[in-house]
């Protein structure tokens, strides 16, 4: 049945809708003239664009983002929720037991690769994994630990650890949560909000919910009515243009923060946050409706696909600088107000569906979690159960694959009747260290494969034939962003410390230390627990472990999470001096006094220079969500595509998980 495109939203989100307490302007779009003709009137020196052909693209165009509105929502074809599918799958009864059993080749061996291969092993199929680093599973998934994978011990406690990729983990990811249950992982609380030592229930963890849009729950265990999330603080820091704030103080009363940037006076009571908001409330009006006393209830599922749908055809080619600019109207200042505090200022000239869907899918309520022992206990979990079919240190450089619809027999089909074959080399070198014989080589046949490498990766494997055009393209420009750590470890968990810890403990290092530390700088005692600041210098972002480590009185502080731009300029320094960078950005927030109790390690994680990863995770630019991702999840011929970047939540686990699903079953369902 014909869909016919809805008309443009352009007019009615946009500057009038927004909230008149931002203080804008802006006039209504106006329409271009048509001939009479039936030809629209093009630039000069432009070709006419007749009028039938004009509505036919913008048709197809339409079904494109509707088709991309049900896979962001994970509506199937006959309005089933895939999500609540795969939640039975992965952690029920996994796939159909397979009648036709096939020789299954995953290439690489992170979350989505691990998945996807424990899933068809145990449905029955023959299964290889083929990861490139030498020493340690996980992709982009990875702790700094004392363990095998390590080498040395990364701190001078060996007790401590410290989170190079993947952190929190949010209560609405239940593949997420509940594959960390269904293992038998321990979860606890993440503070991404300081909180007040003491509150909340202490020791109750409670079960992961999923509500469809059916009508059908799913839950992995009866409800813990004693579970409530500790109070949180807000006392955290604001460090901009040379001011020092707390943050709920910020939130009270911006006006100081906000003069720093030069905010218009009609802006300037209200925080960052809650002008983003207003700037993004007109768009979500598409797919819910606000409540009384805060809050948003998502419209039924017929409504929120085409709310989405009308979202993407009418946002896709924005960036989210120019819809703060161009679109909302807002002034330079106020954007880069924005930027700073909100965590925009790197990817404000990236796509506007990307922050648009972060901002919009994350509940500003929700809780987070983490597991005991590292973010990568999960995938050695899986990976225990996979042992004895992964093969590490080999790097695929070539892949051949053939299937009935290119002409003749392929000339890489081998005795077996493989469809796959690829090509690897032993590595030497790099960001992880390896293992095994560098540049030796070893080649993998198989009836289908699924490939989880980033396509950044895949980028530099020849492949034979060539792919289609949608993928190659895809795998070409799809834009990768950058992401990096720097993590400082101090004997001293100081930022706990209230005046008098400090005096303490400093003067038991050296009588009459504290005194002259005070003269030398008079911030005060940060006293938190958890969460995290936020400062223009370098450093941009500083985190503080949630919990600590049992028998350690120290712990690893995140001193510096940047990305874009922002990581690419400690990107370009040596590691030795990204810590002493690093300590002085910390320094500059919480006071020269910090020093003390540095241990003089560290460790620092750039995904771009990681050489099996080169980059954070996918990021669009503006247009490459319509343009590039209907190519990305498409198979070809018998090579099958996961991984967080053929999901549509971006740089998450989840996302990751849901394309392990679907993978499996694309590979399951084959006869």
């Amino acid at each position: 049945m014909k869909t016919t495109r809805p008309q443009s939203s352009e007019g009615t989100v946009g500057r009038r809708s927004f909230l008149t307490a931002a203080g804008l302007v802006a006039a209504a779009p106006v329409a271009g003239p048509v001939l009479s003709s039936g030809t629209a009137l093009a630039a000069p020196g432009a070709p006419a664009v007749p009028r039938r052909a004009q509505a036919v693209a913008d048709d197809e165009h339409w079904q494109t983002c509707l088709r991309l509105a049900r896979e962001l929502l994970l509506v199937g074809p006959g309005g089933e929720d895939l999500k609540l599918a795969y939640l039975k799958i992965l952690l029920g009864g996994g796939l159909p037991k397979t009648t036709a059993p096939k020789r299954v080749l995953v290439v690489g061996a992170g979350i989505a690769g691990l998945t996807s291969a424990l899933l068809l092993k145990e449905a029955g199929h023959q299964v290889t994994v083929v990861e490139a680093n030498g020493n340690r599973v996980g992709g982009r998934i990875k702790t700094f630990r004392n363990g095998p994978e390590s080498g040395t011990a990364p701190f001078a406690d060996p007790r401590q650890y410290a989170e190079a990729g993947a952190m929190r983990l949010p209560d609405f990811h239940p593949l997420t949560l509940g594959l960390i249950d269904h293992l038998g992982l321990k979860r606890r609380l993440f503070y991404n909000v300081d909180v007040v030592p003491g509150t909340g229930s202490r020791g109750v963890v409670p079960p992961v919910v999923y509500r469809s849009f059916t009508g059908e729950e799913w839950r992995n265990g009866p409800d813990q009515p004693g579970f409530r999330p500790p109070d949180q603080a807000v006392r955290t820091w604001i460090h901009t243009n040379g001011q020092l704030t707390r943050r709920g103080e910020y939130a009270a009363d911006p006006r100081a923060i906000n003069r720093g940037f030069g905010i218009p006076a009609a802006r300037a009571n209200a925080t960052a946050a809650a002008l983003l908001d207003a700037a993004l409330d007109p768009v979500r009006d598409h797919y819910s409706t606000p409540v009384p006393g805060g809050g948003r209830v998502d419209k039924p599922i017929r409504e929120r696909i085409e709310g989405w749908a009308r979202i993407i055809h009418d946002f896709d080619h924005h960036s989210m600088g120019s819809f703060l600019t161009d679109h909302v109207g807002l002034d330079v200042r106020t954007v880069d107000a924005i930027g700073t505090l909100e965590n925009l200022t790197s990817r404000t000239p990236l796509s506007f569906m990307h922050s648009f869907l972060t901002r919009s899918l994350v509940s500003t309520g929700a809780t987070y979690w983490e597991i005991e022992g590292g973010t990568a206990v999960l995938p050695y979990a899986l990976y225990d159960r996979l042992r004895d079919v992964v093969r590490t240190n080999r790097r695929m450089v070539r892949l051949h694959h053939w299937s009935p619809e290119h002409d003749g027999a392929s000339p890489h089909v081998s005795e077996h009747g493989d469809r796959v074959w690829i090509e690897t080399v032993g590595e030497s070198g790099g960001d992880d260290s390896v293992s095994g014989t560098p540049g030796e080589t070893e080649s993998f046949g198989a009836d289908v494969a699924i490939v989880t490498v980033p396509f950044t990766a895949l980028r530099h494997v020849e492949t034979s034939p060539q792919l289609s055009y949608g993928k190659r393209r895809a795998v070409i420009e799809l834009h990768y962003d950058s992401a990096t750590k720097v993590l400082l470890e101090f004997r001293k968990r100081w930022w706990e410390f209230t005046e008098e810890d400090w005096k303490r403990e400093l003067d038991a290092v050296e009588p009459g230390l504290y005194e002259r530390y005070r003269q030398e700088s008079d911030v005060p005692a940060a006293g938190t627990v958890g969460g995290g600041s936020v400062t223009d210098n370098p450093n941009r972002f500083v985190y503080f472990p949630s919990h600590p480590v049992e028998g350690s009185e120290g712990g690893v502080v995140l001193a510096s999470y940047s990305w874009a731009a922002d990581a690419s300029r400690w990107d370009s320094l040596y590691d030795d001096e990204r810590y002493s960078y690093a300590l002085r950005g910390v320094q500059a927030v919480y006071g020269k006094r910090v020093e003390v109790f540095y241990t003089g390690r560290g460790q620092t994680q750039s995904w771009l220079r990681n050489r099996y990863a080169l980059g954070e995770a996918a990021v669009f630019t503006p247009r490459q969500f319509t343009e590039l991702h209907p190519s990305i999840t498409t198979p070809e011929g018998p090579v099958h595509f996961a991984g967080e970047h053929t999901s549509l939540k971006h740089s998450w686990i989840e996302g990751a998980l849901e394309s392990a699903v679907r993978t499996a079953l694309e590979v399951n369902a084959l006869t």
